[in-house]
C-alpha cells in the first residue's frame, strides 16, 4: 500500500557531505527540524526537497537513503554531472549549516517476506532504493539485482544477503537504460513468486522492462513497483507532463507509472 506523502513543510539543517563515487554525493540533514520528520516503512521513501531560486521556489524529488533516528539525520544522495540541473549542484556546494525546506517522506515499497525471490533494477537514480531494499532483506533472501552506473567507478558498495546475486552495468556511450533492459531480460527467470522493483530512466523502465514483466513474465501489478524516475531530455517539470499524457494514454493514475 503507498504511503501518501506528507505536506508538511520542515526544515533541515546540512550536517555534513560527502563524495561517495565520481557522480554521487550524499548530504546528512538534521537540526531541530527532524523532530517533525516522520520516517515510513518503505524502501523507496521519498520526499520532495525545495530549491529557492530568483524565478520561484523548484521542488525535486529525492529516494531518503537512510534514516538515523539516534542521530536525529537523514542521508539523501545526489547524482552531480557539472551545473546540470538544480540538486546536484546544491548539493556539491551545500555546507554544514546550510538549510533546506522538504516534504515528506512519502513512499510505496518495500521488500515483501512472502516473496520466493527478489528482482530489482534501476540506474543511479534508483539506487539508494536499491540499496536500502537491499539492507533491508533477510539474510536468507533470494534474488538479482542490477544496476546501471556510467562507468566502474560509480560503482557503490552495499550489503544484500549472499543469496541475492548483484550485477554491475556500465552504460558507456550507450543511452540510459539500453543495457539494463537487456540484462534484466537475458538474465535467466527463477521458478516462484517474485516481487519486483524496477525504477529509472521511463523510456527503459515504462516502454520495456514494465511491459517485459507484467506481460511477457505475467507479474501482477500488485508484485511489482515499475516506475519511470526521470526522463532523458526533460525536467522534472517535464517529465511530470510525460507522465500525465502517458497515464491519460494508458487510462491509468500518473502516480502508478
Amino acid at each position: 500500500m503507498e504511503v501518501p506523502l506528507a505536506r508538511t513543510r520542515i526544515t533541515l539543517v546540512v550536517q555534513n557531505t560527502i563524495r561517495l563515487t565520481d557522480h554521487l554525493i550524499r548530504v546528512r540533514l538534521g537540526g531541530p527540524g527532524f523532530a517533525s520528520f516522520q520516517p515510513n516503512d518503505r524502501t523507496d521513501a521519498y520526499v520532495k526537497l525545495v530549491f529557492p531560486g530568483a524565478d520561484g521556489d523548484t521542488v525535486r524529488t529525492y529516494t531518503v537513503r537512510e534514516v538515523d533516528r539516534a542521530a536525529q539525520e537523514l542521508a539523501i544522495d545526489f547524482v552531480h554531472h557539472g551545473d546540470e540541473g538544480v540538486a546536484g549542484p546544491w548539493a556539491a556546494a551545500a555546507q554544514p549549516g546550510d538549510t533546506i525546506d522538504l516534504m515528506g517522506p512519502g513512499g510505496a515499497y518495500a521488500p515483501r517476506s512472502d516473496a520466493d525471490w527478489h528482482l530489482l533494477a534501476g540506474d543511479e537514480s534508483a539506487l539508494p532504493a536499491i540499496a536500502a531494499a537491499c539492507e533491508s532483506l533477510p539474510t536468507d533472501a533470494v534474488g538479482q539485482v542490477f544496476v546501471e552506473v556510467a562507468d566502474p567507478a560509480d560503482e557503490l558498495a552495499f550489503a544484500h544477503p549472499e543469496g541475492v546475486e548483484l550485477t554491475w552495468i556500465h552504460r558507456g556511450a550507450d543511452e540510459p537504460g539500453v543495457r539494463l533492459a537487456t540484462a534484466v531480460r537475458s538474465a535467466p527467470w527463477r521458478d516462484g513468486q517474485v516481487h519486483v522493483f524496477i525504477h529509472g530512466e521511463a523510456q527503459a523502465v515504462m516502454h520495456d522492462l514494465r511491459s517485459y514483466i507484467r506481460k511477457d513474465r505475467g507479474v501482477p501489478a500488485d508484485w511489482a513497483s515499475i516506475s519511470g524516475y526521470w526522463r532523458r531530455g526533460r525536467t522534472e517539470e517535464g517529465f511530470r507532463r510525460w507522465k500525465s499524457e502517458l497515464a491519460e494514454r494508458e487510462k491509468v493514475t500518473p502516480a502508478t507509472l
